[in-house]
């Protein structure tokens, strides 16, 4: 298993001559761009405006382009800033290069931060109509190194209210539909991340995930997005000490650009005493695995404890024949753990994480009358718990993610679905049934993947493929716990053999 990297001197040469290899590649070609801008890889993007093979203003107008002939059919991104001042910005950024600057790696690539973090100067409601007016002060601190690697900040992408929920709509901003089915959800919370890479409206997406918020909208628009391990990226979170299970990460179009953005996202940050230590750098020089030996246990519906839509199950064990095609092993595989149990020390612990967060809006009458029922239920949870509830909960949890460290002492990966339907109606607020079985929670139709967050592993949606109705679903790879290397690359070993999954393209576009 490959371990998590480290920025040592073996790591630091091969981060330089994989940067080297981006540069030498951007000076190199000689032949002229083919094709829409928008289409290339983020990585390769950057290198070529640091090779002033193309201009910062040359990117920027053919994304602002494409956001105003796609984006009001969708409606990923919101807040889009003036085009003026973003082609000023972009110009700024070429002087740079030209002046010879130290450059950032995503130096003037376009970028659109969630609507759940802080970018000063841009609205920050979290899609909640008690912040319909506020605009951040400051960055926050995933952000402050996203702007120093060099992004240039066109606007925020949609997000459920608070991030509750795994379907994109609030009061402030509107639904984000899926570029697959305009009458579909796009997913969330990162929907609005999702869609837009999706249709090219943007080279990179960050996002954040606590009940499958990077995985389930990964899976649903065909791309690629990855939870960290706990620790590994900074959060905003008002307590330093008491873990959140919800993390932010990266999403992309391609295994190369989720690392890059990793690296730039993760990292020890002095602030944050609970992170893991090290620097993110390493992660972009983190290639395809050989899979040829690699045991992968295949839970599916975890012994029948989850139900799932017709076709999902079946859309992704085809599409792990992909790396039996490579030499794995693939077995069913169950963490020996009652999965009801689990579930309920889930729903319980995140009652009291995230209605903590919300109890003060909550206790104040008029602003409550404005809260979402998820984020009331979510609160009124957590104040039927009492401490020693949590105790005993966070116990439940220790014995869950027990069972899936024993599991890894047989398997390299752990595999299920990114979700447990396929893209259901935009106008919907939840799924309230699947295959007949009546979904007790507004979040229950992701309890595969809220069972994944419960064990702090590092998980990689990577798009498994299409069922009947043509709209994808996503396959989440998992790795033991500060694993993330190795994800990132199973990631880049399922992108080199899914060419032709990756190959097709939402109607939209």
């Amino acid at each position: 298993m490959i371990n998590t990297p480290r920025l040592t001197r073996r790591s630091a040469l091969a981060l330089a001559a994989a940067s080297a290899a981006v540069l030498a590649e951007a000076r190199a070609g000689a032949a002229p761009v083919s094709g829409p801008l928008t289409a290339l890889p983020g990585h390769k993007l950057a290198g070529m405006i640091a090779a002033r093979r193309v201009s910062a203003v040359e990117v920027m107008t053919a994304y602002l382009d494409r956001i105003d002939r796609l984006n009001p059919k969708v409606n990923a991104i919101i807040a889009l800033q003036d085009r003026a001042g973003l082609l000023k910005q972009a110009e700024a950024a070429d002087m740079a290069v030209r002046a010879g600057a130290a450059l950032g790696p995503l130096h003037g690539l376009p970028h659109a931060v969630k609507e759940l973090s802080a970018v000063a100067g841009l609205p920050f409601t979290m899609g909640s109509p008690i912040f319909r007016n506020q605009i951040a002060a400051a960055d926050g601190l995933m952000v402050e190194r996203l702007r120093k690697a060099g992004v240039i900040f066109i606007g925020k992408t949609n997000s459920p209210e608070f991030g509750l929920g795994s379907h994109t709509f609030n009061p402030v901003w509107g639904v984000t539909r899926n570029p697959w089915d305009l009458t579909r959800s796009a997913g969330g919370s990162t929907g609005g991340g999702a869609a837009a890479l999706a249709l090219d409206l943007l080279p990179l997406a960050d996002g954040s995930d606590y009940g499958g918020s990077l995985r389930n909208p990964a899976g649903w628009n065909n791309v690629f997005g990855l939870r960290p391990s706990l620790g590994r990226v900074p959060g905003d979170g008002p307590d330093d000490w008491q873990v959140s299970m919800g993390v932010a990460g990266p999403m992309a179009r391609s295994a190369a650009d989720l690392a890059l953005l990793l690296s730039v996202q993760a990292g020890y940050d002095t602030r944050k005493p609970m992170m893991l230590e090290g620097r993110g750098e390493g992660f972009r020089a983190v290639g395809a695995e050989a899979m040829k030996g690699k045991r992968i246990g295949w839970s599916g519906d975890l012994g029948g404890a989850v139900p799932y839509e017709p076709g999902v199950l079946e859309t992704c064990r085809k599409a792990l024949a992909r790396f039996e095609d490579m030499g794995a092993v693939v077995e069913e595989a169950v963490p020996d753990f009652p999965v009801e149990q689990a579930w309920q020390a889930f729903v319980k612990l995140r009652n009291w994480q995230q209605g903590g967060n919300l109890l003060a809006l909550y206790r104040d009458p008029a602003k409550r009358a404005l809260l979402k029922e998820a984020a009331v239920w979510e609160v009124e949870g957590g104040l039927s718990l009492s401490a020693y509830d949590i105790n005993a909960l966070s116990a439940v949890r220790s014995g869950w993610s027990r069972a899936v460290h024993k599991l890894f002492q047989r398997y390299d990966y752990w595999v299920m679905p990114t979700a447990q339907l396929f893209p259901f109606p935009a106008d919907w607020t939840y799924p309230k049934e699947i295959a007949g079985q009546t979904m007790r929670t507004y979040h229950e139709w992701m309890k595969a993947v809220c069972l994944v967050t419960m064990t702090g592993c590092p998980a990689v949606a990577v798009p498994a493929g299409f069922g009947a109705a043509g709209l994808p679903m996503g396959l989440q790879i998992i790795a033991p716990v500060h694993a993330d290397a190795a994800c990132l690359a199973a990631a880049a070993a399922w992108e080199a053999v899914s060419g032709d999954i990756l190959a097709r393209k939402p109607p939209l576009a």
